[in-house]
């Protein structure tokens, strides 16, 4: 799938810029093949390739699509992990259908987003998250959120005007197969960083209902993974 910035209104496109030099000189599409363009705002159409060109690809449109915003949304709080752990969070997370993250400076963070450091941390995650959608041929978009990350009083704040909101964490007694999800609005899910979540931050995300998705401790790379999983299928988008 090619990411472009609005799908044209005709039926002729010519696909340039970094997209348009991936599918010629990377991809080397030949006149014939079909590709999939998107907005990723929902917007979708099925193209077939006329000519192609130095960074270039000529197309002309066959089928258009338009797919509405997942409701409810499911919004990922992800504790800053260290190494490329974070990345991998993001990556699996976009594959398996989040549509928002926010990288969240907890207090057991072992990595710590500190000025220009910070923002081309987060640049990382949205770069990483626009790779998987298109991997994954989705049709929206994730949004990384923070800036460059959210405080632990800024997401105790998103956690208070969601729908529902839970926190992963291992001595819950509430399973999130069997807890309650409403039928729209936002779900948002708290996954701490390698060293877990702190009392003192439980207390402060007191609008979310902790819980737990087995007996297994998984890692902040792979907890929010699992529990995207669990709560896609529950929601029917599986």
């Amino acid at each position: 799938m090619f990411l472009v910035e609005a799908l044209p209104a005709g039926d002729v496109f010519v696909l340039d810029g970094p997209e348009g030099h991936h599918a010629a000189t990377v991809q080397r599409l030949r006149a014939g093949e079909t590709l999939l363009l998107s907005d990723g705002r929902g917007a979708q159409a099925t193209g077939r390739v006329d000519s192609v060109g130095k960074g270039t690809v000529s197309v002309s449109l066959v089928a258009r699509s338009l797919l509405p915003a997942p409701d409810p949304q499911l919004v990922v709080v992800q504790g800053i992990a260290k190494g490329d752990r974070g990345e991998l969070a993001v990556q699996a997370m976009t594959e398996i259908g989040v549509d928002e993250i926010l990288p969240w400076a907890a207090s057991r963070s072992v990595a710590q987003w500190r000025g220009d450091r910070g923002f081309k941390a987060r640049d990382k995650w949205a770069a990483t998250a626009r790779e998987a959608a298109k991997q994954a041929r989705r049709s929206w978009l994730p949004n990384v959120g923070g800036d460059p990350d959210c405080s632990t009083k800024q997401v105790a704040a998103r956690l208070g005007s969601s729908a529902a909101a839970f926190v992963l964490h291992e001595e819950a007694t509430e399973r999130l197969t069997t807890v309650e999800l409403p039928s729209s609005g936002e779900i948002v899910l708290v996954v701490g960083p390698e060293g877990g979540i702190s009392d003192a931050e439980v207390e402060a995300f007191g609008a979310a209902t902790p819980v737990r998705l087995g007996r297994e401790v998984l890692r902040t790379s792979t907890a929010g993974v699992a529990a995207l999983s669990v709560l896609s299928a529950r929601l029917g988008r599986w």
